[in-house]
């Protein structure tokens, strides 16, 4: 049996609960009961992965000074755990066949990130070559969650894998990628899901409103929540629970607007789904506050956190805008972070305070600092536009070294 370490099954953890989720919305998007399935298949991966490192938890502690340390460990597994269960809640509404209104499909092929699929067509860019060649989450701002080659899944290739005509891709990322991207695999253009006809707002068009801003607040949420972990950073501890708290009231106002939508003549059948959605992404915000009640304490964690949490394939970074920096003064929509390096801005901090999945015309300036995730790979790129290059300490940790003092 192979042996691993608590960092690398904690990194590891973390990496499929997140792919759990991003393969179940997309399941439910695509209406596809095979991934929904690839998403059970990882749930039985992962809860022997959580059964590994508890054990492993437990043998680690010699004395009882440690044990408290330990548990912040303890407290992350558990919130990983539930995360990966909230995935496969939100898979079965396809599995069972729950259903969810069309115009949930529309608004989510309209959000900052999105699901896509695009097939890999013969004597394309893609065909016949290594995932590698296209460092697609720097180059499209889409990175691919799996392949379906003939009947057969791939749940989140390594940069080896070959290509084939035929292969299905799915991805998630920005959607001003799509058109990149389909041109590389040699798919027709995209045509994105249509709204239906102008009607006055319902009960039904707010609590999918609602609903899609509850997705994006989970995910954020387990974003910061894993900021605060790595700098162990209090302020950011309080944002999270301030978003748990913003869930919790978003949730119950969806429920109303679900509940007087079955009496305007709306079919019940996909209001079903809406509410297992809203569950699973309320409960996802409450396992971000649960992994940061630790850091709001000020109780001690273990230092394996900090390693695992950023040693993962995609990373969440703290980000300063240093002194003449090239975005000073642009749009976030300008900078199109999400086409390259392929981050994703998380929050952006000014003066103290936290803007949230801040929109496209939001201008950036000196002395804020963003937090943003993406790959590792894009990261020196990321750290450049904002002023800085990387450097290693003597340690082998990264610094950041002002671009204008050299």
């Amino acid at each position: 049996m192979e042996s691993r370490t608590l960092r690398e099954m904690l990194a590891e953890a973390k990496d499929t609960s997140e792919l759990m989720v991003d393969l179940a919305y997309a399941a439910v998007y695509f209406n596809d009961p095979d991934m929904a399935d690839e998403v059970d298949g990882l749930e039985v991966d992962i809860s022997a992965l959580v059964h590994q490192m508890r054990t492993l938890c437990i043998i680690a502690v010699r004395h009882p000074r440690e044990a408290e340390a330990m548990s912040a460990v303890l407290q992350v597994v558990s919130a990983l755990e539930r995360i990966a269960n909230d995935a496969v809640d939100i898979a079965r509404i396809v599995t069972r066949r729950l259903g969810i209104p069309h115009e949930l499909v529309v608004d989510l092929s309209s959000a900052e990130e999105i699901s896509h699929r695009v097939e890999v067509a013969a004597g394309s860019h893609f065909a016949n070559r290594p995932l590698s060649s296209f460092e697609l989450p720097v180059v499209t701002g889409m990175r691919i969650m799996a392949i379906r080659r003939a009947r057969n899944w791939i749940i989140d290739p390594g940069g080896d894998e070959i290509l084939h005509p035929g292969d299905v891709f799915f991805l998630r990322g920005s959607p001003a990628g799509i058109t990149r991207l389909r041109e590389l695999a040699g798919a027709p253009a995209y045509v994105a899901p249509q709204p239906p006809e102008a009607v006055a707002l319902t009960d039904l068009d707010r609590a999918i409103d609602t609903l899609i801003e509850m997705k994006n607040l989970s995910e954020v949420a387990i974003g910061l929540a894993y900021s605060a972990l790595v700098y162990r950073d209090r302020s950011l501890a309080a944002e999270v629970r301030h978003l748990e708290d913003r869930l919790d009231e978003m949730n119950h106002r969806l429920e109303l607007w679900v509940l007087r939508s079955a009496t305007d003549g709306v079919d019940p059948a996909p209001l079903r789904g809406l509410l297992h959605l809203a569950a699973a992404a309320e409960d996802i915000g409450d396992q971000a506050q649960s992994m940061v009640w630790m850091v709001e304490r000020s109780t001690e964690l273990h230092p394996v956190l900090a390693v695992a949490l950023g040693d993962t394939d995609e990373v969440v970074v703290r980000m300063p805008v240093g002194p003449g920096a090239s975005v000073h003064g642009q749009t976030l929509g300008e900078i199109e972070l999400p086409i390259e390096p392929g981050y994703t801005v998380l929050a952006i901090e000014r003066e103290g305070r936290y803007w949230y999945r801040p929109r496209r015309h939001v201008e950036i300036r000196e002395g804020d600092s963003i937090l943003a995730s993406g790959p590792e790979e894009g990261r020196a790129a990321l750290a450049e536009m904002f002023g800085w290059r990387l450097v290693e300490d003597d340690e082998g940790g990264i610094e950041l070294e002002s671009l204008v003092d050299t």
